[in-house]
């Protein structure tokens, strides 16, 4: 198998990194708003409006802003390059930064309702979408794993066989979302459905950066760092959440 992975129609050949991540969001912003349509909004128009903006600034700023710190000395040669300014980003910044985003713009607009649950399901599916391209793109993404001798190791075109780290995440991320599509069906509050992706795929990917390759500081990357910045965050709220996860299915009454 090549790295990277074109598609190819007809006399074209398109890289697989762009049509995975078009895809991946394409499917995800349809995901969103076929969840609005079929089980409503808790805020109104408006407030939602502004809560995507917010959303979309806050995470394309915290994916670059993170990028930029996950090797200092790299960005301390290369910070005048705009290229290098804007060619990067992480999916653990987007989401610490639109999560920072959507807080600051609810605090401005008086509102005190959690408003994350509809865009769980689409978030998982459009980032286990792209993943795919992160994997077929090989060695130009950057998210791979570090050399292994496990049977399924997957050899980039470096002649080093590695962790196909993209794929573990495809698959973690397919049950988390299976798990949070189960558990919305149990009494819950609002707002649980996204603190618990937020929780487990922070602590997925706290965990699984142990077996991709970066620069550390203290033992762990600046991602891992990100990471648990975000787990303390939602601290207060693990005890409750544990509850929900671990708490049997109603089984209905015989009458």
């Amino acid at each position: 198998m090549e790295f990277p992975t074109y598609i190819r129609l007809g006399v074209v050949s398109l890289h697989p990194h762009w049509i995975f991540e078009t895809a991946g969001w394409t499917i995800g912003f349809w995901l969103y708003t076929r969840a609005r349509r079929t089980a409503g909004d808790v805020v109104d128009v408006r407030v939602r409006r502004w809560v995507i903006a917010a959303a979309a600034v806050g995470g394309l700023v915290g994916s670059r802003l993170l990028h930029l710190m996950e090797d200092p000395s790299q960005t301390a040669v290369h910070w005048r390059e705009l290229s290098f300014l804007l060619g990067g980003k992480t999916i653990v910044g987007g989401l610490i930064g639109g999560l920072i985003g959507v807080e600051w713009i609810k605090r401005r607009l008086g509102v005190t309702t959690a408003t994350g649950d509809l865009l769980a399901v689409p978030l998982i599916t459009g980032i286990a979408i792209g993943r795919i391209g992160c994997f077929l793109s090989g060695l130009e993404d950057h998210a791979y794993g570090t050399a292994t001798a496990l049977p399924w190791a997957v050899d980039f075109g470096d002649g080093v066989p590695r962790h196909p780290a993209q794929l573990y995440e495809t698959v973690f991320l397919a049950v988390l979302g299976t798990a949070v599509v189960s558990l919305r069906r149990r009494p819950h509050e609002i707002g649980d459905q996204f603190k618990v992706f937020m929780v487990g795929y922070m602590a997925w990917r706290f965990a699984v950066d142990f077996v991709k390759p970066g620069v550390t500081i203290a033992g762990l990357s600046m991602i891992q760092w990100a990471c648990v910045a975000a787990l303390a965050y939602y601290a207060p709220h693990l005890t409750r959440l544990s509850a929900w996860c671990l708490r049997p299915k109603r089984v209905p009454e015989v009458v």
